[in-house]
């Protein structure tokens, strides 16, 4: 039996004018995560990230607190984000009075996404990629991770959409689904799979055991 780690990218820069990049408290939680692995005694023989930037600033700094070669990280451009901007974008000019307004704070940004990838999941609306072919590339993603030796560990970095996408297409379940548990996922967090004869299980959910510390709590975020 093999297994394989997903975590999510970590805080990524909010509100800048280039989302795509972590923020400073970013690479701390991913440098945590790889000082509290290397504190456990888990190595991993492989690693895979989407190649967006804040999946390879991730994958570097968890290497980091691993102390291991950051070389060895593999980019799977299946294991990307949908385009988030391009489903904002259409819902928006599906339905405008739903926009929230400039300043508006994260719990109505996540309404209003939440609100479009429903519509997305259902047709409604049309941006580049489709649905289906956004659950056929986390197949895609399923399907290289799943070619592993048995006995081996492989880390997964990638966004929290792709997550959520991944453990319904595990687990099955409605698009709805998705949605909810791509608004849970937190940054950094640690979802584990084990890969067997009969497919891929899941152990564990949406777990930061290197954020749940004294004094590391109020380090907990979701963007």
């Amino acid at each position: 039996m093999a297994e394989f780690y997903t975590v999510r990218h970590g805080q990524a820069s909010f509100g800048a004018d280039d989302y795509d990049k972590l923020s400073p408290l970013g690479w701390r939680q991913a440098r945590w995560l790889g000082e509290h692995w290397r504190e456990v005694g888990v190595a991993f023989d492989r690693i895979l990230c989407g190649d967006l930037l804040r999946h390879r600033e991730t994958a570097q700094g968890i290497c980091e607190g691993l102390e291991m070669d950051g070389s060895r990280v593999r980019l799977a451009p299946q294991l990307n984000e949908f385009d988030f901007h391009s489903v904002l974008q259409c819902y928006g000019e599906r339905d405008p009075q739903s926009v929230p307004p400039p300043g508006t704070g994260r719990s109505e940004f996540y309404r209003f996404l939440k609100k479009a990838m429903l519509a997305w999941a259902a047709g409604e609306i049309h941006p580049l990629e489709r649905w289906c072919d956004f659950e056929r590339r986390i197949e895609d993603a399923l399907e290289l991770i799943a070619d592993a030796p048995k006995g081996s560990k492989t880390l997964v970095v990638s966004s929290g959409g792709a997550i959520a996408m991944l453990v319904c297409r595990v687990l099955g379940g409605p698009a709805e689904t998705v949605t909810r548990l791509n608004l849970q996922i937190k940054n950094t967090a640690v979802s584990r799979f084990f890969i067997g004869a009969d497919g891929i299980a899941l152990h564990s959910f949406n777990h930061v055991p290197h954020l749940e510390r004294e004094g590391r709590r109020k380090f907990i975020t979701y963007s």
